[in-house]
C-alpha cells in the first residue's frame, strides 16, 4: 500500500510539472520578458496564483505526503488550464472525490447509443443515470415495464418508482427483492449526490409515504447491478421470464445501460405481440 502511495503522489508531482511547464507566462499574467532559465512558470509563481506557500506547492510536486484539498484542485485546474479529463485525472492521483459536474454528463445519451437500444427489438432496455433516473428507452421497455413517454421526471426515477407504483409491484413476481436490491443500489450512489436537494427531498418523502422505505434505508445496505433473471406477471402478456445484464458505457461511464433478455421464445414473441 505504501507503495502505490508513493507511486500515485510521484505521478501527480510528475503530471504538475509537466503541464507547468507548457504554460506560457503571458497565459497567466506574468511578463514574457523575465530571463527563464526552463519554460513555463516557476513554482513560486505557481503558487502565487493558487495562494499557497512556494515550499507546500514544491512538496506537493516532489511527491511528498500532503493532501491537497478538493478547492486547492480545483484551483489548480483553473491556473493550468486543465481539460475535464486532465482535471479528473489530478483528483484521482490526489485520492480526492470528482466534482459533481465531472461524475454526470447532464443526462445527455448520443444518437449511437439510443439506436443501440432501438435495436434491442423484444429486448427491453433502458439507459439509468447515476442517480437511477431512466433518461433513454426503447420501445420494447415502454410496452413492459410503462409508458415513460408520458411519466415525470420522478416517475422515471427508479426508486421512487419501485417503492410508489402499484403497476411495478403487481409486475413483478418477487417486489420485494427488486425493492432491496434497488435501494442497495441507490445507496451505492448517495454519496455521490447526498447533498442534492431533489434526492434529499425524494428521501424524506418515501420515508413519509412508504414504510417498506422508511424501514430498510437504515440499513445502509449497498449493491452494484448484477446480471440476473426477472419473471414478471404482464397485465396483457401473461407470464415474461428475461434475463438482465447492465453495464457501464465506455464514453460516458455515468450511464448504466440495461438490457432484459427473452430467457426463452415463448417470452420473446410475446413480447413482439405487444409491440405490433
Amino acid at each position: 500500500m505504501k507503495n502505490s502511495d508513493e507511486t500515485r503522489r510521484k505521478q501527480l508531482g510528475d503530471f504538475l510539472k509537466i503541464r507547468r511547464a507548457k504554460l506560457s507566462p503571458t497565459q497567466t499574467g506574468f511578463s514574457s520578458e523575465v530571463r527563464r532559465r526552463t519554460p513555463g512558470l516557476r513554482r513560486e509563481e505557481v503558487s502565487q496564483l493558487i495562494g499557497v506557500s512556494v515550499d507546500w506547492y514544491t512538496w506537493l510536486e516532489q511527491g511528498r505526503d500532503i493532501h491537497p484539498s478538493s478547492q486547492f484542485l480545483e484551483s489548480l485546474a483553473a491556473v493550468f488550464h486543465l481539460s475535464p479529463s486532465e482535471r479528473n485525472h489530478v483528483f484521482l492521483l490526489a485520492q480526492q472525490q470528482l466534482p459533481l459536474d465531472a461524475q454526470q454528463s447532464q443526462g445527455i445519451v448520443s444518437p449511437a447509443l439510443q439506436g443501440f437500444l432501438d435495436l434491442q427489438g423484444s429486448s427491453p432496455a433502458y439507459i439509468t443515470n447515476l442517480k437511477w433516473d431512466i433518461i433513454a428507452w426503447n420501445q420494447a421497455a415502454c410496452v413492459v415495464f410503462g409508458d415513460y413517454e408520458t411519466m415525470s421526471v420522478r416517475e422515471r426515477n427508479t426508486v421512487w418508482r419501485a417503492f410508489t407504483s402499484p403497476y411495478i409491484k403487481q409486475l413483478l413476481e418477487d417486489w420485494e427483492g427488486h425493492a432491496q436490491r434497488r435501494l442497495a443500489q441507490f445507496r451505492a450512489s448517495y454519496s455521490l449526490y447526498n447533498n442534492d436537494p431533489l434526492w434529499t427531498t425524494m428521501i424524506a418523502d418515501l420515508s413519509q409515504i412508504n414504510d417498506d422505505f422508511r424501514n430498510w434505508w437504515p440499513r445502509h445496505e449497498v449493491l452494484d447491478s448484477p446480471e440476473g433473471t426477472k419473471t414478471l406477471h404482464h397485465p396483457t402478456a401473461g407470464k415474461l421470464l428475461l434475463g438482465h445484464l447492465s453495464f457501464h458505457v465506455c464514453d460516458a461511464p455515468d450511464l448504466i445501460t440495461t438490457v432484459h433478455i427473452p430467457f426463452d421464445e415463448n417470452t420473446a414473441n410475446k413480447i413482439g405481440k405487444l409491440l405490433k
